[in-house]
This record gives C-alpha cells, structure tokens and sequence, in this order.
C-alpha cells in the first residue's frame, strides 16, 4: 500500500487500519508518516525499555494514559525533573496509570514530582521499591485521586506513612500492603476509617491481629480480602468478617497458621455468595463439615487448597457439591489418589485450571480421565507427578486442545514421543519440562514446529537437549520472553547464536552451560535488547570481555541480576 493512497483514508480508517496491525504496527510506521502521525495521537500505553529514549518519547506519545517504568531501575529524581522542566510535559495531563515497580533509584522528591504534575492520576505500582518509607508514602498521599495503589515489599512503611496515604487518598479502592512488615493493626483501623471505598485489600505477611480483622469487617464495599501469612490471626478474627463485608466475593488465608476449619466456616455461612477460597498450608486436613459446608457457595469458582490431607470421599463430595468450578488447587495435597481425582472431575467437568504438583500417585489412568471429562483445560501442573507416560499425554493432546499452559517438571516418562503427542497443543504458550532427561532435541523440534504462540519454556537440567534443538525452538517460537537452559551442557556459542534470534526475550537462566563463552554471550547481549534477567552462575568460561558486552549492550538488565562475576562490574555506569 503506497504512502500516496493512505493519504486518502480518514483519520478514522487509519486508527482502525492500526488497531487490525495489531504487534505489526511497529514496522509501519517507521515507513510511513501517516501511520506515525496517527499512532502519535491515540497511543495510550507506553513501557520504556531504555531510560535515555524517556523524553523523545514522552514527547511523540504526549496523549498517553499508562506509563511503564518497570525496566528503568536507573530512573532518579534527576531524571524526572529534566522530564518534567524540558520540553512541554503535557504527557503528565492525562496520565491515569504509573508503573514504577523496582524503580528503586526514585527518591521521595522525584516521586512527589512526578505525583504532583499528573492531575488525574488513578493508579500507582511501587512495589519491590524496598528502600520505601514514610516520606515516600507522603509523596503517594498527594494524589487525591489515585483509586489503586500497589505498595508490595515498600519495607520502610510504617503506620504513619499509612496513615498519610489514608488521609490523602480516601478514594482508594484497591491497596496492596503485601510484605509491609512494620504496619500494624493501629494503620489498618485508621485505613478502614478512611477508605470507605476499598473493593480489594493485601495484607499478606503483615504483624496484624485479629483486631485488624475487625477494623476491616467495617468495610462494606470489600470484594476480595488477602491475608496470606498473617500467623497472629486466628478464628476469633475471621468470625469477625462472619456478619461484616457483606460483598466478600473472594477470600485468601493461606499460611495463617491460627486458623482452623472452624473460622472458615464462619467466613462461609456468613457470605454465600462467595466465589473464591484459598487455604492452602493452613488446614491439616480438610474436614467433612468444611467441605459440606461448601454445597451452600453456588458461585463458587476457584479452591485452592494447597497442601491439605484429602480422602478419595473428600474429592468426590468437592465433585457432587461444587459443579461449577473452574479451577482447582491441589498442590502436595496428601491422599490423592487415581479414584478420587477420577471421582473430582466426574462432576467438576467446567475445570479450566488444576494444580496437582507433588501428587505423586496418581497415573495414566486419572489424568486420561481428566483429558476425557475436561476439554475446556487451559492449565494443567503434574510436577512430579512421575508416574505417567506418554500415553496420557496423547489423551492431553487429543483432547485439550485449548492447553495454554502445562508444567511436567520431574515427570521422568516424559520422552520424545510424549512431546510430539503433546505438540497437537497448539495453543501451549508456557511449558515446563525442567529434569525431564529422556526429551532430546527431537521432541523439542515437535514443540517448535507446532506452538508458535510459546512465550515461556524450561528446559532445566534436559541435558540431552543442544544447539539442534536451539536452532528449531527459535525458528519456531519466535515470541519467547523467558527461557531456562540452566545446566544443558551440550548447548555451545552455536546455541547462544541461535537465541540472539529472540528478540522479545526478557528472562534469561544459563547457569552452568560450561561449554558457552564470551562469544556466545555478547551474541545475545546485542541482539536481546529487552533482556532484563540472566543467570550466568558457574558459566566458567565467560570472561571479562562477556561481561563487558552486557554492560555495553544489555543496559536493562536488573541489579538483582545472578551473575557470579558480577560484583566485578558492579560500578559500571551502564548495568541498571
């Protein structure tokens, strides 16, 4: 299409035309004036893979509502008030959304900054900033309209800074405090005092009593309640939110240690309308009145129930009371057997999502049957799951046809056959084939050839795979943004060549490839522009020079990068 007959098109056509382009766009309008003018105007998200682009950017997409900054660790107060003193800064006037997680070089100046120019601001992600405290929480306070904030792993929080945040922000609507260690139940009850308008609240890990149970039992709009962690709260606390939170759709008390079947069936009788339950690694076993209980929960969609004794009668009554699941927990659940789990997915035939990591007995049988009854999977985890063959996966491949995502890791009687059955998955986009040792790089050309759409793969430990796989998986798998090769020691410099064909490759583990150089490395590092994680542990033979290539070339990668060789380099201007 000539540049002469786009010129006819509306504005309109042309927006359209570009949304139809889809991941395509790219290419366009880098030829092409009028799809470069038009994309300059509606483009609404912007993600900065390197920090010196930031200002030509901002400049180009001025009407942008969300900004990433997530990749830009070296992003500091300096560098926001050149943003926002150079050039016009009409960027930040509509701006809604600002990701700044793991930007840990942004102080509480800059941050207040760039707080104070965005006007209509709805959404912060701070998270993994863990320097944060309560001069940080005082710069968020100054958005009066932030509705979502997300402030996991800030460890410099105290009860005053969340306290600031209450005051300023009374909107909020979603707040996670995960990992927050030094708030309080004082910071929570003022929280519920203020933010009457909370709908999702986190705060996993956190030192709080059941008395911050009662404080948040107040809030009428709370939807979704997280508490992984929280081992000071018991039943007392969650027979509290028994008659409170009458919108409670979703409740998660994983890992509280204090509580018992008992609370949760007062969470339970209390909330009917409950559509989501997690209680893994906090129950010995689930009791059969729980599990009766559960037949009055008709929304109910998603259990996990994670590292719980079951019986093959607790599966089966899952089945007959809770028929409208769709996904399932079961992770190193004790008592799973092939006739429970045939009994489970009798009834439960809605099932898109089932976790049966460590569920070490069950076979062929139990998973052909889950094939058979629940077409509609999307993820399936069998982690050492080790006695199953590739029969089973040939059920999985001829009848999971919507597979998205499957984790075999361990699974011993996963072979090259197994992977060409499995390879009829076309729509697979994460897989897990870590210390599967029988898979060559025959079966990982039949994964290749046949699951374009993979953005996740590991290959840990699958020592028979080498460059020959190397060279089909990314001819094939063109999208993949994270990959595990860690201790594949046939793979050579011929393998990393081959991978500096992944461009969208962002997560990297290389650990004990002793056969890889330097050569090998600066490969990936010139041609993976949006690497941001790479593990190099006990990769002997890379010297200096590789590193000199990732500090030269590889300018996202994340300070928390696990290179041996690292704290060689760690004053080098250009590692993030």
């Amino acid at each position: 299409m000539s540049e002469s007959l786009l010129c006819l098109l509306t504005e309109d056509l042309l927006i359209r035309l570009l949304q139809k382009l889809g991941s395509h766009r790219k290419p366009f309008r880098l030829v092409c004036k009028d799809f470069l003018r038009v994309e300059s105007a509606t483009r609404k998200t912007l993600r900065i893979l390197r920090i010196e682009f930031l200002l030509g950017l901002l400049e180009k997409f001025c009407n942008i509502e969300t900004l990433d900054l997530s990749l830009c660790p070296r992003i500091d107060d300096g560098v926001v008030s050149v943003l926002l003193t150079q050039g016009s800064a009409s960027w930040t006037r509509g701006l809604r959304r600002l990701v700044l997680s793991r930007a840990t070089g942004l102080g509480h100046l800059g941050l207040e900054m760039l707080i104070r120019a965005c006007p209509v601001l709805e959404a912060v992600d701070v998270s993994h900033c863990w320097g944060y405290g309560d001069r940080e929480a005082a710069a968020l306070s100054c958005a009066p309209s932030l509705r979502e904030l997300n402030m996991d792993k800030c460890l410099g929080v105290t009860d005053i800074g969340l306290a600031k945040i209450a005051v300023g922000c009374g909107q909020l609507e979603r707040l996670s405090l995960k990992w927050c260690f030094e708030i309080s139940d004082l910071g929570i009850d003022l929280l519920c005092k203020k933010c009457l308008d909370l709908k999702f609240l986190d705060v996993s890990y956190l030192k709080v009593t059941s008395e911050s149970l009662r404080s948040i039992a107040s809030l009428l709009k709370l939807e979704v309640f997280v508490m992984v962690g929280c081992s000071l709260v018991d039943d007392v606390g969650l027979r509290f939110l028994e008659k409170g939170c009458p919108l409670l759709k979703a409740i998660d008390v994983s890992r509280c240690d204090c509580v018992s079947s008992s609370g949760l069936i007062s969470v339970i009788s209390g909330h009917e309308g409950l559509e989501q339950l997690d209680a893994g690694y906090c129950l010995s076993e689930l009791s059969a009145p729980l599990v009766k209980c559960l037949e009055n929960l008709k929304q109910l969609r998603i259990i996990r129930i994670d590292g719980v004794r079951v019986s093959d009668f607790i599966l089966q009554t899952i089945g007959t009371n809770c028929q409208s699941l769709v996904e399932l927990g079961l992770s190193k659940c004790v008592g799973v057997t092939n006739k429970g789990i045939m009994q489970l997915v009798s009834g439960c035939r809605n099932l898109k999502i089932l976790d049966l990591t460590c569920c070490r007995f069950i076979t062929n049988a139990a998973i052909s049957i889950i094939a058979n009854c629940c077409p509609d999977l999307v993820c399936l985890k069998l982690e050492s799951c080790d006695m199953m063959t590739e029969n089973c996966l040939y059920q999985l491949g001829l009848n999971c046809l919507l597979l998205e995502e499957l984790d075999l890791t361990d699974c011993s009687g996963v072979d090259d056959l197994a992977l060409r059955y499995l390879s009829r998955c076309s729509e697979l986009v994460r897989l897990k084939l870590g210390l599967c040792t029988n898979i060559s790089d025959i079966g990982l050309a039949h994964i290749a050839c046949n699951c374009p759409k993979m953005t996740e793969l590991d290959l840990y430990r699958c020592v028979r795979i080498g460059d020959d796989g190397l060279a089909a998986l990314t001819s094939g798998c063109k999208r993949l943004t994270k990959l595990n090769l860690s201790y594949c020691n046939r793979i050579t410099d011929r393998g990393m060549e081959y991978i500096s064909n992944l461009g969208e490759l962002s997560d990297l583990e290389l650990r004990g490839l002793s056969n890889i150089t330097s050569i090998g490395i600066k490969a990936v590092a010139v041609s993976c522009k949006r690497l941001a994680d790479l593990d190099l542990k006990h990769c002997e033979k890379i010297d200096d020079s590789g590193f000199w290539a990732l500090a030269y070339y590889s300018q996202n990668l994340r300070q928390d990068q696990k290179c041996q060789q690292y704290t060689l380099f760690n004053t080098l201007p250009l590692i993030g």
